[in-house]
Formats: C-alpha cells, sequence, structure tokens
C-alpha cells in the first residue's frame, strides 16, 4: 500500500502522464473534428505513422523542429484528402477507405525511411525539443517537476483542446460542422456546402494527426522505427466515443489513459518477479474498455456519421 501512495506521490508519474497523453490528445482531438462532420477518419493509425516520419526526417535533413512539425501536419492533411476524395466526393464506405489508408500510409512510411536514411547497426537520432520553462514555475514544489517540466507540444496540445472545445460549441464555422454531422442536407437548406465542410474537416483532422505522429519522434523519442505509434490510433478511435464527441471530454478521456499507462509501469517495478510483466501491460487497456463501455451508453453519435452526401438526395 506504502509504495501504491508513493508511485501516486511521485512528480515523475504525473509528468509521465502529460507526456504520454500528448499523441492521444492530438489524435483524439483529429478524428473527433473528422466525425463531427459526420467522417470516419480510420486511416488515423497510418497518418500518425507517416507524420512520425516524415516529421523526423525533415529534421534529420536539416529542418528546425516546428518546420518539422509543419511538415508532418502537411503530410497528415494530403491523407486526408485522399480520404475525402474517396469518402466524400466519391461516397465509398469509410471503414473501407480508412483501412486502406493506414496500410498505405504506414507502408509508404516505411518505404520513404528505407529510401531515404541508410541502413545502419544503430538508429540515426536527432535532437528533440527540450523541456521549457514557464515563467520559473519549473521550480515550485511538486507541481514544478510533475506538470511543468514539458515541451512545448505537450502546452500546444492543451491549448488546441481548449481552442477546439471553443470553435466546435461557441462559433459559426463550429455549428456549420455539427449540422453538417447531424443532418446535411438541413446543412445545405441553410446555406452551407457540406462537402465542403467535410473536406475542411477530414483534412484539419488528419493535419492534427500527423503532429500526434511528429511528437513520437521530435518529442518522446528522436529516432524513427515503423511500430512506434503502436494501436495509439485505434486508441484515439475509443477515447472520441469515450468523450461524446466533445474536446473538453477528449482531454480528460486522454489523460485518464496515459494515467493508466504511466502507473503500470511504474507498477511493473514493485511487483517485478511476483505478477507477469504482460498482465501490467494490459491493465490501461482493460480499464479503458471498462471506462469506454461505461460512457458509450450515454455517448450521442452524430446522426450522419458514415452517412455519405449527395447533394440533392434525401
Amino acid at each position: 500500500m506504502n509504495a501504491l501512495i508513493d508511485i501516486l506521490a511521485s512528480a515523475g508519474l504525473w509528468a509521465a502522464v502529460l507526456r504520454i497523453a500528448t499523441p492521444l490528445i492530438l489524435g483524439t482531438l483529429g478524428a473527433l473534428l473528422s466525425e463531427r462532420s459526420g467522417v470516419l477518419n480510420l486511416g488515423i493509425e497510418g497518418i500518425m505513422t507517416f507524420g512520425a516520419m516524415i516529421g523526423w526526417l525533415a529534421v534529420y535533413n536539416g529542418a528546425d523542429l516546428w518546420t518539422g512539425l509543419l511538415i508532418a501536419a502537411l503530410g497528415g492533411a494530403v491523407f486526408g484528402f485522399l480520404h475525402s476524395v474517396l469518402t466524400v466526393t466519391l461516397g465509398l464506405s469509410q471503414h473501407v477507405s480508412g483501412l486502406g489508408v493506414t496500410l498505405f500510409a504506414s507502408s509508404f512510411a516505411y518505404y520513404v525511411f528505407r529510401l531515404m536514411v541508410p541502413v545502419t547497426g544503430t538508429p540515426p537520432t536527432i535532437e528533440p525539443f527540450k523541456p521549457i520553462d514557464i515563467l520559473g514555475l519549473s521550480s515550485l514544489p511538486f507541481l514544478g517537476p510533475a506538470f511543468f517540466t514539458q515541451t512545448a507540444p505537450t502546452y500546444v496540445a492543451i491549448v488546441l483542446a481548449v481552442v477546439l472545445a471553443y470553435l466546435i460549441s461557441r462559433t459559426p464555422i463550429g455549428l456549420a460542422i455539427r449540422m453538417t454531422g447531424e443532418n446535411p442536407h438541413a446543412a445545405e437548406a441553410q446555406g452551407i456546402n457540406p462537402m465542403a465542410i467535410r473536406y475542411g474537416a477530414v483534412i484539419a483532422g488528419s493535419a492534427l494527426m500527423g503532429v500526434g505522429g511528429a511528437f513520437l519522434t521530435l518529442s518522446a523519442f528522436n529516432s524513427f522505427f515503423p511500430t512506434m505509434v503502436q494501436g495509439r490510433g485505434w486508441i484515439c478511435i475509443a477515447l472520441v466515443v469515450f468523450a461524446s464527441w466533445r474536446p473538453e471530454r477528449a482531454l480528460f478521456g486522454a489523460l485518464l489513459f496515459a494515467f493508466f499507462d504511466a502507473f503500470q509501469l511504474r507498477l511493473q517495478t514493485v511487483l517485478s518477479g511476483v505478477v507477469p510483466y504482460q498482465i501490467f501491460l494490459m491493465i490501461p487497456y482493460l480499464l479503458s474498455i471498462a471506462a469506454l463501455a461505461a460512457m458509450a451508453r450515454r455517448a450521442r453519435v452524430p446522426q450522419a456519421l458514415m452517412q455519405p452526401y449527395r447533394r440533392g438526395e434525401r
């Protein structure tokens, strides 16, 4: 019991929670934005992988870190455009298109990486983002090392969650996105172009996914390997449901999953040799499934989600 209290009272645990949550926040916001417009984007896993690769590759070849994030966003946006063409313009299955994008983006990322980076015994590395001290807050007892020793993309992700929550619930463009996701024909009757809204939401959401992937190579780590996303994209899809398609809840859901993950890593050191480590690896996913099951009962799905829109049809 004392060991559990020591873990919870550790500033390192809470610092790790924010770090682990960052790519989940960005990916979940991207998926949520797309789904609020009525388009399910299962390409997220591949888009995050490609963003991780292309952002790292840009920095490896001399670009600065922020340019690397921008290039990752552009790479994600390109795949978002491809998904939009297939699902919004052509009206194809959003499930099939998204899975196709994931397979294509993941494979293409590995191909480009092997084409551009020589094969060596030790993976090449870059100089990643460094933690920043905001107004000297990192020197505060406990709070400083726990919450104010993060890299800049982490703070940007949290701010984006707040901005997106305001945009969707309080602005005309947010109303247009919500109307398109609920009833695109009613939105069209109000002078809104549902196809343009869906294109914009999917492309912008995919750009956020790309940045989420790039965080892994430009901040959390300093190199790229093809399997580094490790299912985070699928977790983001589940977190959207957990959040009931609301950005503020998405932020909480990402932090909750990150807490489970960070906690189990530290719990392994306490109970090493007593409990198989595979049990600890399952803990965050089992708890997330339980939380998802509890929240999904009350979740209100956008009514036009996964329904293709064709102008003039009812």
